[in-house]
């Protein structure tokens, strides 16, 4: 019996969520917290008989740590994880680093929520010379610089994260596999306004908590037949 079962998990609580920090592709690990509802979301799947046949995380450390506590809590260590810069948080640009309070206070509720729940409002762009655009970050020295965001909106962030999920994540499904995505807030808005066929006014509404799994179930043809979440 096929299973094309999709698990979705946001990482665990990371240093900048608890500092209430723009992070996008800061690489920061996870908090105290984050570990614990890490290894919460472990158990949460092992109880569920939830057993991941393949993995996929950013290149980010709080989605690979995420994915390594969960599978050390599942002594499922063994499966293969599979790790692209294209399942990265959406990149906040000029925000990256910066207090949220502060960048709402500067800028007015009505463009920081345009820009942080919106769909198509990038925030302001990097400088290229500034080190925190991706381009001055050695992990991703064989990237193309014209890949290489200095700031996206949803949009932008939709694009290339739904590129790789039909590109490298759905033949998994297809072959009736489970497959656990450990990644980001963003990367999966993105992924599930596509499986719901969200509009952008939809899924400004849609928040993804920390650490708590989603699971979707689909036919033979990728149609989403069933969807489960755990607290």
């Amino acid at each position: 019996m096929q299973k094309n079962r999709l698990i979705l998990l946001r990482h665990g609580q990371s240093i900048y969520n608890k500092e209430n920090l723009f992070t996008g592709w800061t690489d920061v690990d996870l908090s105290a917290q984050g570990i614990k509802e890490a290894q919460k979301a472990g158990e949460i799947l092992k109880d569920a008989n939830l057993f991941p046949d393949i993995c996929f995380t950013s290149w980010l450390k709080r989605s690979i740590h995420t994915a390594n506590l969960v599978l050390e809590n599942m002594q499922w260590e063994h499966i293969d994880c599979i790790r692209s810069w294209k399942l990265n948080e959406r990149h906040y640009g000029a925000w990256q680093q910066r207090n949220k309070a502060e960048v709402k206070k500067e800028v007015g509720e009505k463009m920081f929520l345009a820009i942080r729940r919106g769909y198509d409002t990038p925030p302001p762009l990097l400088d290229i010379k500034d080190q925190r655009a991706p381009i001055n970050d050695l992990k991703y020295k064989n990237i193309s610089d014209c890949k290489l965001p200095l700031g996206e909106s949803l949009k932008d962030t939709r694009s290339r994260t739904l590129n790789y999920y039909y590109e490298k994540i759905v033949p998994h499904l297809m072959m009736g596999k489970t497959v656990l995505v450990s990644v980001h807030g963003n990367s999966l808005r993105a992924l599930v306004m596509a499986i719901k066929n969200l509009t952008p006014l939809e899924i400004i509404k849609v928040e993804i908590p920390t650490g708590k799994p989603i699971v979707y179930q689909f036919d033979e043809s990728l149609q989403m037949i069933g969807k489960n979440f755990f607290e």
